[in-house]
């Protein structure tokens, strides 16, 4: 397994043989409006950076992507552009496919928690976008497990805080790996709508036998977490060993 972190949620996956692109946002810097209005008053306009490789060279032979929900951050203007119109795409529920094939995409499908991609076993996964009232503004999204007998059992969380939906999937499925979207991307009000650092320790320690791979750092205006803080924190739980901070581009192998 190669996980290949692109920017913000974007990562592709080779996973079995397959390549998987994540919540592919591949707009360029700048190009898309802020989030406001966000807890630190910060207006600039996303992305926050550039992509580290080419557009071209991310959905290279991707074989299908995987589409936690549809906030631009995850799905936008230029992946609908960029990705070709047949191929497949797994989504949370019949509004996001709907959506999705109102742009031109002729192969999406629904995730169950007992979907496949030929011999990989995907299991759509409960998440929360935040805490109370602000899940209103958030909406719905879920994560995905996969399995194959030649690989580690992968479990990306998506866009969720730590409670008993992601505690559940941990429980289930005990993942070797975990992507978790941190960043602790707040607006003024509401509280947060990602995992914090507190969050990914409470992760580690519900499965420590497990490497994590922290996403959805420093990518759009709303973050208030940054990896230097984050590194820190793993630093003070003695736990870098076990939690991954990744650049955008960079790459790991398990």
């Amino acid at each position: 397994m190669k996980i290949h972190h692109i920017r913000n949620a974007t990562i592709v996956v080779e996973y079995a043989g397959k390549k998987i692109l994540v919540d592919p946002m591949l707009s360029d810097k700048g190009t898309l409006p802020a989030f406001i209005p966000s807890k630190t008053w910060s207006f600039k306009r996303n992305p926050l950076y550039d992509l580290p490789i080419s557009k071209a060279e991310i959905v290279k032979d991707i074989d299908f992507v995987f589409v936690s929900h549809l906030h631009y951050d995850h799905w936008d203007k230029e992946a609908v552009n960029t990705l070709p119109k047949g191929i497949k795409i797994f989504v949370q529920d019949l509004a996001d496919q709907l959506k999705i094939e109102k742009s031109g995409f002729t192969n999406v499908e629904i995730l169950t928690e007992n979907s496949s991609y030929g011999e990989i076993k995907l299991n759509r996964t409960k998440a929360q976008h935040g805490k109370g009232y602000i899940l209103r503004i958030a909406g719905f999204v879920c994560g995905l497990v996969l399995k194959h007998p030649t690989e580690k059992t992968l479990y990306i969380a998506a866009d969720t805080v730590w409670y008993e939906g992601v505690l559940e999937a941990l429980d289930q499925y005990k993942p070797d790996i975990v992507i978790l979207n941190g960043g602790d991307n707040q607006f003024a009000f509401g509280g947060q709508l990602v995992m914090n650092k507190e969050d990914i320790y409470e992760v580690h320690k519900a499965i420590p036998s497990a490497t994590i791979v922290v996403s959805h750092m420093e990518g759009v205006n709303h973050h208030t977490l940054t990896r230097k803080d984050l590194k820190e924190f793993l630093n003070e739980k003695g736990i870098t060993d076990k939690v991954n901070v990744p650049e955008d581009g960079e790459s790991y192998i398990f």
